[in-house]
């Protein structure tokens, strides 16, 4: 369906809320910090309702702060990790409650949210060395790996990937299955539609996700596999679903990790949305299109995980 005026909006005033960013990244004068713009930014995102019935509490994830959402009613010991997006510069689990909530809700499982680090300040590969941190803790408190999901958004999504591997690589169990909504997952920034989506995005332009990239890398290659999966040796990962909008940037490189994982025998579902923005999901309060691919990627999960 057509997107409302609402929603314009709302997506209008989540990309405003970042404007005084790429300024910050170059060291240019500011009338705003970086901590007031990522509060900001973490205001925004909260606006979005929490379900009702879910309680939220802060838990200390091995050293990594974070949040637990539980619902009303938990199933067979579920749970879900889930790693929050915002290009690793900004972004934390407390603009994450309405969808995290949401898929608590839908997952019935009590959903785990770490606050890694940030970069500038804590560049590559620090915010992906907390998050595997925030992993093993999970585990190492007795949850069961089949009855456990991971998923994020954007950088979050790709961190899905990546955590996996990390795990894979580290001996640790992996997960039932993952779900990576608009992965941001080659961080060379070369797919088709970093050029022909152009100015249909309403988040994100080339020059400043090439910025962002720098700043997150500190130095590292843009095609590090744990920097952007599409690169990564992803050999014996579980079923992985990438969900992607055919508006966003990041379309083309999305269905590249898509082909990544399924040309190396890891079972992939690629659901691509169209005329869909990036992170869309966030906006199920007002958005059918949301809404559904919620649905749709909590029934990927849950198809994923063994019956008891």
């Amino acid at each position: 369906m057509p997107i409302t005026t609402e929603v314009s909006t709302a997506v209008h005033n989540w990309s405003s809320s970042l404007a005084a960013l790429p300024p910050l990244l170059r060291g240019e004068p500011s009338d705003t910090t970086l901590d007031e713009l990522r509060t900001a930014y973490d205001e925004m995102l909260a606006a979005h309702p929490t379900p009702e019935g879910v309680t939220i509490e802060e838990v200390d994830m091995g050293g990594i702060p974070g949040i637990v959402v539980t619902p009303e009613t938990v199933e067979d010991n579920r749970a879900l990790f889930y790693i929050h997006g915002g290009a690793y510069i900004v972004g934390s689990p407390a603009g994450y409650h309405g969808l995290a909530g949401n898929f608590a809700v839908r997952l019935n499982a009590r959903v785990f949210l770490p606050h890694y680090r940030l970069a500038p300040e804590h560049p590559f590969p620090t915010p992906i060395n907390d998050t595997v941190d925030a992993y093993r803790w999970l585990l190492e408190q007795g949850q069961d790996p089949k009855r456990l999901m991971v998923a994020g958004d954007s950088a979050g999504g790709a961190m899905t990937v990546t955590v996996m591997i990390k795990a894979r690589n580290l001996g640790l169990p992996l997960p039932a299955a993952g779900v990576a909504l608009s992965p941001w997952a080659n961080l060379e920034h070369t797919g088709a539609s970093m050029t022909n989506r152009e100015g249909l995005d309403p988040l994100n332009s080339k020059a400043v996700l090439d910025l962002l990239a720098r700043s997150f890398l500190g130095g590292a290659l843009p095609n590090d596999p744990d920097a952007s999966p599409v690169f990564a040796d992803v050999r014996g990962l579980p079923p992985i679903l990438v969900t992607i909008g055919e508006n966003e940037l990041m379309l083309s490189d999305a269905v590249r990790l898509a082909g990544h994982l399924a040309e190396n025998r890891v079972r992939v579902s690629l659901d691509v949305w169209p005329e869909m923005f990036h992170v869309w999901h966030m906006h199920q309060d007002r958005l059918p299109e949301g809404r559904k691919a919620l649905d749709d990627a909590a029934r990927f999960l849950l198809e994923a995980l063994p019956a008891r």
